[in-house]
């Protein structure tokens, strides 16, 4: 994708969650650089204001990096965090969930769900739901950060969804496999959902990055990273070219509820079944919706 052929985003309004360190660092940097308006949703207030003081925006008269708090993992936080963005902004044009955890042992969120599961998804389900009034309209692009990790997700049980069990080494792995699987059938679902709208919604996985995620849980990104046949670790900015396409490409305007990976030689791996059933995709939104408490 040249230069030439992105779609301009000076002036447009762009809200990343975490965006602090990692993926959403570099593509905050990016996005600023080209003139975007850069909104920055980060737990720690003080870090979210250094990173968007450091932010580079381009010259002229484009708008300074601003910052609202959020937790992903505490739904009255996302609920705060929106009802913000809602009073601040009339329109959103796109909407990167990038926070995320890899924990090598089991939590529970302030809500009483599996925390990596309330931080990955749920979270940024009820985030990207009460924000779809502000993100209406032609143009408008959602972006969700999953994982080659997904397609050793399984088949959850909707029922059991978020709920919190203890679990060691090969658990972590699949926790976090079942809320990258998450990711892309709520991307699936929503992309159905918003067709016709002029807002689309993709995925991608940015192959295994350095990043603080990785630090935090190296044991069990290590692992994940051999799942999904990822020979290298990548940096942040390299890992962010695949969501920055997604926001930036024009070829991929009316593109809805795909998966894109960056992972070498994943892209000839069958997609796992869940990726296509679309009734199951909806009883997985059904759930989601449910635990946080919005209508299906």
């Amino acid at each position: 994708m040249g230069q030439s052929a992105e779609r301009a985003v000076a002036g447009l309004r762009v809200v990343i969650t975490g965006a602090t360190s990692g993926i959403g660092r570099a593509m905050a940097r990016e996005l600023a650089r080209r003139g975007a308006a850069v909104t920055i949703l980060a737990r720690d207030r003080d870090r979210g204001e250094a990173v968007a003081g450091s932010l580079t925006t381009a010259p002229g008269d484009s708008p300074a990096p601003e910052v609202v708090i959020a937790d992903l993992g505490d739904l009255g936080s996302v609920r705060r965090a929106a009802d913000e963005l809602n009073q601040r902004y009339e329109r959103i044009d796109v909407l990167v969930n990038n926070a995320g955890i890899a924990a090598a042992s089991s939590a529970m969120s302030p809500d009483g769900f599996d925390l990596m599961m309330a931080t990955n998804h749920l979270g940024p389900f009820l985030l990207t739901n009460l924000l779809l009034a502000r993100l209406g309209g032609s143009g408008a692009r959602i972006v969700n950060t999953a994982s080659e990790a997904h397609r050793y997700g399984g088949r959850p049980e909707p029922d059991t969804l978020g709920a919190p069990a203890p679990y060691g080494l090969v658990g972590a792995q699949r926790a976090y496999a079942r809320s990258k699987l998450m990711n892309v059938l709520f991307t699936a679902e929503l992309g159905r959902r918003l067709a016709g709208t002029g807002t689309t919604a993709n995925c991608f996985c940015p192959g295994l990055v350095a990043t603080g995620l990785a630090r935090e849980a190296a044991t069990l990104q290590r692992a994940i990273g051999a799942l999904a046949r990822t020979p290298v670790v990548r940096t942040p900015e390299q890992g962010a070219r695949m969501g920055l396409r997604l926001v930036l490409d024009p070829e991929l305007d009316g593109v809805s509820g795909q998966f894109f990976t960056s992972t070498p030689g994943a892209g000839r791996l069958p997609a796992v079944s869940t990726r296509t059933d679309a009734a199951y995709q909806r009883q997985i939104w059904e759930r989601s919706a449910e635990l946080v408490g919005l209508p299906a």
